[in-house]
């Protein structure tokens, strides 16, 4: 079996390579009300939002697994099998289909499922919707939604996965389901909002020994060498029924995306995959295969057209090659758990998100605008000045208010974290500044405003 090393994205590509975004509709989850991104990309994942924040657990990064909870990798499937076993646009075996060996030929549609199924797994997630009542006010509702992920990694204490984030944003709790139906606990690694990538982490002790194994590590293929027509598999949790099987090609490529959620944040998707495999709701966080078995994209979105008509065979993957750096950061990220009251902490300022037109129309960084700083504030000892933009937290990009205050759950007060704001100079220009700040006590702050009131 092959040990990987989350602090090397590189360690789990195959032997032979490593010997050592225009406006689309959301498509409607299950089990919750409808949901949008924009008018016309919708979202392959089914979820539930709530204000942007993130949940991370309790366990360090180590650098390599324990001898005896090692993971496999799949296998790469070889060039010459994969002409051999090649099948039609319909995901039908060419040549002779009564042939029951014909459809496990290595590089068959089907030998690429088999192959790369253990390493693809459903994300399930409880999450909380605020609705008005009929008769004013608002009501909080359980929302159930449902998602993919890709295994990419392992280190001493977790199983790493890969997905979007637009399908754990605002998830209160995970569960990540396993190739034989068992299923355990995740916790949100880390997000990066610009890019809608997100990593899910399971602790290894809570898989059993069974499960670990027939769960293996995707193999990462190369995007970059993707060509228009070129045959590829989709897989992912369609519906939320489960896993799903779709075959189609390489439609094109370089698509660019501008991507809007219910939080109102804008993501400009780049360089994207375009397939006809088909792309439906939960298949977001998802694995886009070649023909070798080998991970090429992270399926992300399907397209709706403007009259409300369905459109069909027009879906959209973030390039592995793309997502490879993103994934490599978030992967080496410690992962927190939430604190107690006693320990809450504050930043010090009053701030609010930045809307996306406004950063359209004005060139103004998206992010978090500092409309006041408290006096003798964490944020004004640190060097924060009103109209600053923190854009990130403690190296988690920062995309909305709401993100920015459930992100604060998991920080105690007193610890020291780094946060990039983006500062207007005198020619109108904004530039990157990193500022270190203790943060405060929100039990102390709210006995202090309690008693001057």
């Amino acid at each position: 079996m092959t040990e990987m090393n989350e602090n090397n994205f590189n360690d789990i590509r195959s032997p032979e390579e490593n010997p050592g975004d225009q406006t689309r509709k959301a498509p409607e989850k299950p089990n919750s009300s409808s949901k949008r991104w924009g008018t016309l990309i919708g979202m392959g994942a089914v979820f539930g939002l709530v204000a942007g924040g993130v949940m991370w657990g309790v366990n360090t990064i180590g650098s390599q697994v324990y001898p005896q909870r090692q993971i496999a990798a799949t296998e790469t499937l070889s060039a010459a099998d994969s002409s051999a076993g090649s099948q039609n646009s319909s995901g039908n075996q060419s040549g002779d289909s009564s042939s029951s060996a014909s459809t496990e030929d290595k590089g068959s549609v089907a030998a690429v499922a088999k192959n790369a199924m253990p390493s693809v797994v459903t994300i399930s997630t409880l999450s909380v919707e605020e609705m008005r009542s009929f008769f004013g006010g608002t009501q909080q509702f359980e929302v159930e939604g449902a998602g993919t992920g890709v295994i990419v990694g392992t280190n001493d204490t977790e199983l790493l996965i890969a997905t979007n984030n637009h399908v754990v944003e605002g998830a209160r709790s995970l569960s990540v389901g396993f190739i034989d139906e068992t299923t355990a606990a995740g916790e949100i690694k880390g997000t990066d909002v610009n890019n809608d990538l997100a990593v899910v982490a399971v602790k290894l002790s809570d898989i059993p020994d069974e499960t670990m194994d027939q769960i293996k590590v995707a193999v990462i293929g190369d995007s970059d060498d993707l060509v228009l027509g070129e045959q590829v598999v989709a897989i992912g949790n369609a519906l939320g029924y489960g896993q799903s099987v779709t075959s189609g090609y390489v439609s094109a490529l370089n698509r660019d995306l501008t991507l809007t959620d219910e939080s109102g944040n804008t993501i400009n998707s780049t360089g994207l995959i375009q397939t006809d495999a088909a792309i439906n709701p939960g298949n977001s966080g998802g694995a886009l295969l070649n023909m070798k078995g080998e991970l090429i994209g992270i399926n992300e979105a399907k397209t709706g057209s403007t009259n409300g008509t369905s459109v069909d065979n027009i879906g959209f993957a973030i390039p592995i090659d793309k997502a490879e750096s993103s994934l490599k950061e978030l992967m080496n990220l410690p992962t927190r758990e939430k604190v107690g009251e006693d320990q809450a902490s504050f930043l010090g300022i009053q701030g609010q998100t930045v809307p996306s037109d406004v950063t359209q129309l004005y060139g103004i960084p998206g992010g978090v605008i500092v409309a006041s700083v408290t006096e003798d504030g964490p944020a004004a000892n640190a060097g924060v000045l009103q109209g600053d933009i923190i854009t990130a937290f403690d190296g988690r990009s920062v995309a909305s208010m709401e993100q920015l205050q459930d992100t604060l759950q998991y920080y105690a007060a007193g610890e020291t974290v780094t946060i990039t704001v983006q500062r207007r100079d005198d020619k109108g220009s904004y530039q990157s500044v990193s500022l270190s700040i203790i943060l405060g006590s929100a039990k102390e702050a709210n006995q202090s405003s309690s008693q001057s009131n």
